[in-house]
């Protein structure tokens, strides 16, 4: 059969069964017996046969494909989520295809109308929010949508995020029973859901206890640009005492800056709080105390929400919120050991 391509009926042959057979075995979901799907696989390795997704697709109107727009990539929590909802994408049969954006709405817009030319059954946005135009031509093409890590005021979309209000209230109480009074606050880009819920929460927080935030800079969720934050903070003589920063990135950026160049020690000088809660946050350069976020449950309950949705196009709209927890480590001293 050299120069032509394998098709489902010559595997059907080699392996004596139904090209429906064939069929099944290699679509997500179906079922057939244990036995049928060993000969039809062994067969379809021998005569090196690879089912032609594009073209079933057009047959079922399926094309088993999950559109993910994300931005931040450098932000360290997102290559962890993205792996997880690959990975709980392909155990329910599907398959995710990764694009790239600013978090610019024009931009967002632009790259989500080219996701939907792969005739995606479902797209998740991370970090990223839809324009009122384009959201309305996803659900007019029966596309659904669910925002990852973002939320924003159109009913029409179901959103997976962390309780960012309550986990950053949990970093103000911390800081307010280890006895700071100087409390201040490193903001991400404020365009953004996350970012506004996280400083709603830590002033509340405050407020609940008679204070006030002591100053604010904005990072902008961007290494330098938090570094750069964390040098106009600390510029004066009277320097803040503690600090929440918006998320671990700017958290790390923040650690270096107040370290090698201000001269201060964390935490006996200032101490650092971040927000997610990645993989670095635990090695011991920084043993960053932080809020985490549940990702395996955030992804799990995406992944879920949007299933039911290809599943059921009339089902409504979510909104998820799932509470997340204060991890304390070495760059904040724990309450009893306050010295205030």
């Amino acid at each position: 059969m050299s120069g032509e391509r394998t098709t489902s009926l010559d595997v059907a042959r080699r392996a004596g069964v139904s090209q429906s057979a064939v069929s099944r075995v290699f679509t997500p979901g179906a079922s057939a017996s244990k036995r049928t799907v060993e000969r039809v696989r062994q067969a379809a390795v021998e005569l090196d046969y690879r089912p032609n997704i594009l073209a079933r697709s057009l047959i079922t109107g399926r094309s088993r494909i999950i559109g993910l727009v994300v931005a931040h990539f450098d932000n360290h929590f997102y290559p962890g989520a993205i792996e997880e909802l690959s990975s709980q994408l392909q155990a329910e049969g599907y398959h995710i295809l990764v694009l790239m954006t600013s978090p610019t709405t024009e931009d967002i817009d632009a790259v989500v109308a080219q996701v939907l030319d792969y005739q995606v059954d479902g797209i998740i946005t991370a970090s990223v929010a839809l324009s009122s135009d384009l959201a309305s031509r996803c659900r007019a093409v029966g596309v659904p949508v669910v925002m990852f890590n973002r939320n924003q005021d159109d009913q029409r979309l179901s959103a997976v995020t962390s309780d960012n209000a309550a986990g950053s209230r949990k970093a103000a109480e911390l800081l307010l029973k280890s006895g700071h009074r100087r409390i201040s606050y490193i903001a991400g880009w404020e365009g953004a859901s996350t970012q506004r819920d996280r400083e709603a929460g830590f002033v509340a927080g405050l407020s609940a206890a008679g204070r006030r935030l002591w100053s604010r800079e904005v990072g902008n969720f961007n290494h330098g640009a938090a570094a750069a934050a964390a040098r106009r903070m600390f510029s004066g003589r009277e320097r803040p005492d503690a600090v929440l920063v918006a998320n671990d990135l700017m958290a790390f950026a923040v650690i270096d800056t107040l370290r090698h160049e201000l001269g201060l020690r964390v935490p006996e000088d200032v101490a650092v709080v971040g927000y997610d809660d990645v993989p670095v946050a635990a090695w011991p350069a920084y043993d960053l105390t932080t809020v985490r976020q549940p990702c395996r449950r955030m992804v799990a309950e995406t992944v879920r929400t949007l299933t039911d949705s290809i599943d059921n196009p009339d089902a409504p709209p979510r909104r998820i919120v799932i509470e997340g927890s204060l991890v304390v480590r070495g760059t904040t001293r724990r309450p009893e050991r306050s010295m205030r």
